[in-house]
């Protein structure tokens, strides 16, 4: 059995600990900030608590765009279930790509770390058992584009 990887992300951003947990908690915001660079959303279910599950559409602004094997040529389908919620500090996850193609199956878990520091909060994102079927490259520039998007949303 191979190992299971681990991706990783962090940025400085000029906003408090709790003005970035409130981002975490409302569908309207994740919107705005979570779907990265190229693509938008849609969220069909939101529940924003310990064991809390959410479904989210993200659509590739241009189908060429997208790579093959998740939920449709121009659409990645995301579940996921709030496993731990800790306000102002830490949001846990467990996600999984609605896929036919097998390397882009099983759990994912994203740990959203937030540490205060003197320029405002680090915000850390830990990915661990990513599928092989998401390039390491390609998951890196989605990470630092969602970081981005979140920096512009509450600084």
């Amino acid at each position: 059995m191979s190992a299971k990887r681990i991706d990783a992300a962090s940025r400085i951003i000029r906003a408090s600990p709790q003005a970035l947990y409130r981002a975490f908690l409302d569908s309207d915001a994740w919107l705005i900030w979570l779907p990265p660079q190229g693509m938008t959303g849609s969220i069909e279910l939101f529940q924003p608590f310990e064991g809390g599950r959410y479904r989210m559409t993200l659509t590739y602004d241009d189908p060429g765009a997208a790579t093959s094997g998740k939920a449709s040529p121009d659409s990645d389908v995301v579940r996921g279930r709030f496993v731990r919620l800790v306000p102002d500090q830490r949001v846990v996850q467990l996600v999984e790509f609605e896929a036919e193609d097998p390397a882009f199956a099983g759990e994912m878990t994203m740990t959203w770390s937030l540490t205060a520091v003197p320029e405002g909060t680090e915000v850390r994102i830990i990915c661990e058992n990513v599928p092989a079927g998401i390039k390491p490259e390609d998951h890196a520039v989605g990470l630092k584009s969602s970081l981005d998007n979140l920096a512009a949303f509450t600084e």
